[in-house]
């Protein structure tokens, strides 16, 4: 597959087949994260991947603190909706979760946010290449120190997810904006 056909096929996964993806994949997708331009070459990630029970924790775990957060009386009165109990439902269906840390370090964020951007479009495209499916995740966020010290990675700041597996959707792609829309030039 060329980079403009991986490109133009990822799609956000939210259904995945329960079969499980050989670790020499797994390797090569993060080797293609690894190797992602970053700010001042810094590298700024740091992988772990998770499989059935911590998974699956990590899932409870948002589904749970979103409980607890649904249960303001401010949440309430404005129709709180949140989008973090189906992710985490995603997050339990597929066979991996990646997740991406990155070192605690207030003057990098935004260098190693994008960093780890650039990262994890790489994963995603060259999932997409090996016809394995992603859902990038932010809404680990919200259990993000949680998670860190359930995995006694208390130095690292939890950045963001990836779920992995065999898609069981194949759905179209979403509306673009024209180019010409989001484009001004300048002489």
């Amino acid at each position: 597959m060329e980079t403009l056909q991986a490109i133009k096929e990822r799609r956000s996964i939210r259904a995945f087949k329960q079969e499980d993806v050989n670790k020499g994949l797994i390797e090569d997708i993060l080797n293609c994260g690894r190797l992602a331009p970053s700010a001042k070459n810094k590298q700024p990630w740091f992988f772990v991947i998770v499989k059935d029970d911590v998974k699956n924790k990590i899932a409870d775990m948002m589904i749970e603190d979103t409980y607890k957060r649904n249960l303001s009386e401010e949440k309430k009165k404005i129709g709180f909706n949140s989008s973090v109990n189906p992710t985490a439902n995603v997050i339990k269906e597929a066979p991996i979760l990646i997740l991406i840390f990155r070192e605690k370090n207030d003057n990098w964020i935004v260098g190693d946010n994008l960093s780890i951007g650039a990262c994890v479009e790489n994963m995603c495209l060259r999932a997409t290449e090996l016809g394995l499916g992603t859902l990038w995740i932010r809404d680990t966020v919200y259990v993000a120190e949680d998670i860190a010290k359930l995995l006694n990675h208390n130095e690292l700041e939890l950045n963001c997810a990836v779920s992995l597996g065999y898609p069981n959707q194949f759905p179209t792609a979403r509306p673009r904006k024209k180019l010409e829309d989001i484009v001004e030039w300048y002489n």
